[in-house]
């Protein structure tokens, strides 16, 4: 059974200007790690759409979310992300809560309170982790919305540049396709070489 996220967070938070923050993209083998932040300014907002953990919505309805959210007056919202190249040198970890901090910085408002999906917080920042926070906050759901469909996008154009991996299909996730294309065509500047397949494959050539 689904979980609807609502305020009901946000409410008992005793504070105006909340954000919600999640990221998208610590899996993939290539690209960057994204993060969303997401500040409702009213919580009594009709909300015409489906809002809920990106990973529950398919990419139709993720779109429809993303323009309703990125075009409402009563919403505040930014994305930042860690390249490829920052994930290997400080880890997923630290890149993503690097991400949402940059995420947090760049919104055009003061924040008072972060509700953060996950069991970390980056450091610095005011608030609280919540596990499973995309299915039971309606900010962090939304944040977790602008962070995939934002990835999604780079990936899309990225894969303008390097259609031979096909990462407008497999958004840089290790497929099976993806790997064999990798063994074909090889590494470039986008893949995070720290992560296993990608570091197997680096070592496999230095060797042969």
């Amino acid at each position: 059974m689904r979980t609807c996220p609502d305020f009901s967070i946000e409410k008992n938070c005793g504070k105006k200007i909340i954000a919600g923050v999640d990221e998208a993209g610590r899996g993939p083998l290539c690209g960057p790690v994204v993060a969303g932040a997401v500040v409702f300014l009213s919580h009594d907002i009709e909300i015409p759409v489906v809002i809920r953990d990106s990973k529950q919505m398919s990419e139709k309805q993720r779109e429809a979310a993303y323009d309703w959210i990125t075009n409402n007056p009563n919403i505040l919202w930014t994305t930042a992300q860690c390249s490829a190249r920052e994930i290997d040198e400080m880890n997923i970890l630290q890149a993503s809560l690097t991400a949402m901090k940059r995420a947090i910085s760049a919104l055009k408002c003061e924040v008072e309170y972060c509700l953060v999906d996950g069991n970390k917080m980056p450091q610095g920042l005011i608030g609280e982790s919540v596990v499973k926070g995309d299915a039971k906050s309606l900010s962090i759901a939304a944040a977790s919305i602008v962070a995939k469909v934002t990835r999604d996008r780079i990936m899309k154009d990225l894969a303008k540049k390097y259609p031979q991996y096909e990462w407008e299909k497999n958004a840089g996730y290790p497929t099976q396709q993806h790997l064999q294309a990798i063994d074909k065509y090889g590494i470039n500047e986008y893949y995070r070489k720290t992560y296993r397949p990608v570091k197997e494959r680096i070592e496999k050539n230095a060797s042969s």
